[in-house]
């Protein structure tokens, strides 16, 4: 199956808060898009892994992506070196994507940021011929995608393009709140909190969306940052 869109986050979740509207948008006008999870998220403060695991399941479904997988790399260990390129390479060239939307470049959390840079990386090593990698026993054929987009996270970045999810955004806090381990529920009070489960995070999350969306005109939006220039056909179509 070729996606046309994969986005790919360094922790479940990542995806969800950042992208999933975005996601959801081209979805509805009928694109593949599916999304790859490089850790399990074993560091964080809340939750399993194996209960991570699950709710990206939850997610996946409520988002309705055409795959989803787990490369299960360490959590906050993960290097920015061939052995950790490889397997990203892999996935690039099994589903071909178009564009690919990767961790912010510069954030609160230091993996978001790595991640950032290796899936770049890897999005450029995929498409040299002489690194080879195969599936099935198959030799994999280079592939490049055109367009690598950094989506934002905790830290205000300002977006070189915004995309309007007014439509989406009540679906993408459902597909957020799938991840109930690590966001606010009176249910697991016992567990300890962290910034992204107190009770007003979810204020957060829409004031930075009302923010996008307002640049824009919408009501809700999310943004992007790229490290080139975009090309652009029709500029009566800018917003």
């Amino acid at each position: 199956m070729k996606l046309d869109i994969l986005a790919i986050g360094v922790h479940p979740d990542d995806v969800e808060l950042s992208c999933s509207g975005t996601l959801l948008k081209h979805i509805k006008q009928g694109y593949k898009v599916g999304i790859l999870d490089l850790t399990q998220g074993q560091l964080g403060t809340r939750g399993t892994p194996e209960l991570r695991l699950k709710e990206a399941e939850n997610s996946a479904k409520i988002l309705g992506v055409h795959m989803r997988e787990n490369l299960g790399m360490e959590d906050g260990f993960f290097m920015n070196d061939f052995a950790h390129q490889k397997p990203i390479i892999e996935v690039i060239r099994q589903y071909q994507p178009e564009t690919v939307l990767a961790n912010a470049i510069n954030d609160r959390h230091p993996d978001h940021g790595r991640a950032a840079k290796l899936i770049a990386d890897a999005c450029f090593y995929s498409g040299l011929r002489k690194i080879e990698t195969h599936k099935d026993g198959k030799l994999q054929e280079a592939w490049r995608p055109k367009s690598v987009y950094h989506y934002i996270q905790d830290y205000y970045i300002q977006p070189d393009f915004i995309v309007d999810i007014t439509p989406y955004f009540e679906k993408k806090k459902e597909a957020i709140l799938a991840f109930s381990s690590q966001f606010y529920n009176p249910a697991n009070k016992n567990e300890p909190e962290t910034p992204i489960s107190s009770k007003d995070f979810f204020d957060f999350v829409e004031a930075r969306a009302r923010n996008f969306g307002r640049i824009i005109n919408a009501t809700y939006g999310e943004g992007f940052s790229t490290t080139r220039a975009l090309g652009i056909e029709d500029l009566l179509s800018i917003r």
